[in-house]
């Protein structure tokens, strides 16, 4: 089937499903189509502020703004931070993620936003990622690590992505916002989601750390953002790490 027919049907179908036409599984859980339109809708809606600020982030902490090579989102979802990465950067992105109900959606996007082009996406789980060592220059992930499993689970995706990181590449890989979002933003979407996205950022911190450590890579920072205002705002916890040149430490 041709690539737009594919897409249009598929549409469709995500469309049928997110106004409830799509039936569940025993116990209640999701189907992938359900789980994917809950997906597109948050993207569109509360955490459609999230994304911009923190491509912008990336872009100016890893100096991606012309660079080109390879990047990759695992966990994109919907896609729409590849979509500001790709205005952002020279760089052709995946999208990596295990539901492929998504792509659909994040196709469209990159079509309209005319990079469609510099855009692709391949089913994957973050455990036994579908590419060659040191295949991408960044590995970026905004939100997926939460549900990779148990931390063993995460010990394998990190394991993963640091495999498939390029000699010199870079991952940032978290949850919450970027320390340019502005406050009152934050506020909103917070407010937005309730006690639903409450956790202990020093545990996940710690966590994240611990994960890194194990897995012996030593050039690695943690960062919990806390920008002036932001008293009693959880704005989330990230990792970022770096692969070394050959020869470096």
């Amino acid at each position: 089937m041709h690539r737009t027919t594919w897409m249009m049907v598929s549409l469709a179908l995500a469309a049928l499903v997110a106004a409830g036409c799509g039936a569940a599984p025993k116990g209640g859980a999701d189907t992938p189509a359900q789980a994917a339109g809950r997906m597109v809708a948050a993207s569109r809606g509360a955490l459609a502020p999230v994304y911009a600020p923190l491509a912008e982030q990336i872009v100016r902490d890893f100096g991606l703004a012309e660079a080109d090579g390879v990047g990759i989102d695992v966990g994109s979802g919907p896609g729409t931070l590849i979509i500001e990465l790709c205005k952002r950067t020279k760089m052709h992105w995946i999208n990596a993620d295990i539901n492929p109900e998504v792509f659909p959606s994040f196709f469209a996007l990159a079509d309209k936003a005319g990079m469609g082009g510099r855009t692709s996406a391949v089913r994957a789980d973050v455990k036994d990622l579908p590419f060659r060592d040191g295949y991408a220059d960044v590995v970026v992930s905004r939100g997926s690590f939460p549900f990779w499993g148990d931390t063993e689970a995460k010990k394998q995706g990190f394991a993963e992505i640091y495999r498939v990181l390029a000699p010199g590449g870079v991952a940032y890989i978290g949850r919450g916002f970027s320390r340019n979002l502005p406050v009152e933003t934050a506020r909103a979407i917070r407010a937005r989601q309730g006690k639903k996205m409450e956790y202990d950022r020093r545990e996940a911190a710690d966590e994240l750390r611990g994960i890194l450590t194990d897995l012996g890579i030593r050039d690695f920072r943690v960062d919990a953002p806390d920008p002036p205002g932001a008293d009693g705002l959880n704005y989330g916890v990230w990792v970022e790490f770096h692969k070394p040149e050959p020869g470096g430490e």
